[in-house]
């Protein structure tokens, strides 16, 4: 990289995690890194490699692109061109947050590349973010890492990060096909009974203790009567495979708004994992990212607030 370059890394995330629909997130070990560079008056590159890279545009029709000007905008800053390579390792349309991922990285990198700014605002970042994708429970997590719980408010998003308990190995379930959130969103009814909304408030808080303090708890936690069934329409297949891993004891939840899988497991639950997921579904072992987002600039990573 140049003085004039930064580089972005960004989390893959998983959110609602069961019961905490809309509010809760968690961050995961498969990062897309991106570097923005400066480029002479006028220009616009756009290069991808990986995940996505012969399906998404490659002008400013680019989410990266989009969030990035959103940005300049709102620090009052315009490069005179841009460069943008971006090496996506976050899978497409499949519910573990590349959207979310997009809009921060676009974000981090004006943020990064401003040559008035020293240091990242995070809780600024959050708030445009949040405008950006349309809420916080993706976007809060790649921002900070760990888990996060996250709620709006007068002034806008705001988040609250947990430290997830050591022994909780997440797994993705990732099917060949893809799911909009927007479609997702579309299959919710418009009201729920009451005991289904107490019972969502009640697993929701008991999450946060299985999540962070006692991870035994983290098949009851993470029953949903919310959203998930209501949504069995636009993915029969990943709420079949949920009732199979749920069946045998595993804490197995639709991640973001589908259609991949996620389990909340430990060291020893991957082979039954493996056992009761369909040959033609990846499984993604993975790590929580305990770090978050982070941005480079030249050789030094940029302070955050």
């Amino acid at each position: 990289m140049t003085e004039s370059s930064v580089r972005v890394r960004v989390p893959a995330t998983s959110a609602n995690l069961g019961p905490a629909f809309d509010c809760a997130g968690l961050a995961l070990s498969r990062h897309d890194v991106l570097e923005f560079a400066v480029l002479d008056e006028g220009l616009l590159e756009v290069v991808m490699t990986g995940e996505g890279a012969d399906t998404l545009p490659t002008g400013r029709d680019h989410l990266v692109v989009r969030a990035f000007e959103a940005a300049c905008a709102e620090l009052g800053w315009h490069p005179p061109g841009l460069l943008v390579r971006a090496e996506n390792g976050i899978p497409q349309g499949r519910g573990m947050g590349s959207s979310a991922a997009a809009v921060v990285a676009g974000v981090l990198g004006a943020w990064g590349l401003c040559p008035d700014v020293e240091q990242v605002d995070r809780d600024a970042v959050l708030r445009l973010t949040t405008e950006l994708e349309g809420h916080p429970d993706n976007v809060a997590p790649c921002l900070f890492g760990g888990a996060t719980l996250s709620w709006m408010t007068g002034t806008g998003a705001r988040a609250a990060r947990l430290d997830v308990h050591p022994e909780v190995r997440p797994v993705v379930l990732v099917p060949g096909e893809t799911l909009s959130t927007q479609l997702a969103r579309g299959l919710l009814p418009e009201m729920v009974p009451h005991a289904d909304a107490a019972h969502a408030a009640g697993r929701a808080a008991l999450l946060v203790h299985a999540l962070t303090r006692d991870p035994s708890l983290l098949f009851d936690a993470t029953e949903d009567r919310l959203h998930q069934r209501q949504r069995e329409a636009g993915m029969p297949a990943s709420i079949a495979l949920i009732d199979r891993l749920r069946a045998d004891g595993l804490a197995a939840v639709v991640s973001g708004a589908g259609p991949s899988v996620l389990v909340l497991g430990n060291a020893v639950s991957e082979v039954a994992i493996r056992a009761l997921t369909p040959a033609d579904w990846a499984v993604l072992p993975s790590e929580v990212d305990v770090h978050g987002a982070r941005v480079e600039r030249g050789a030094a990573e940029v302070s955050s607030r």
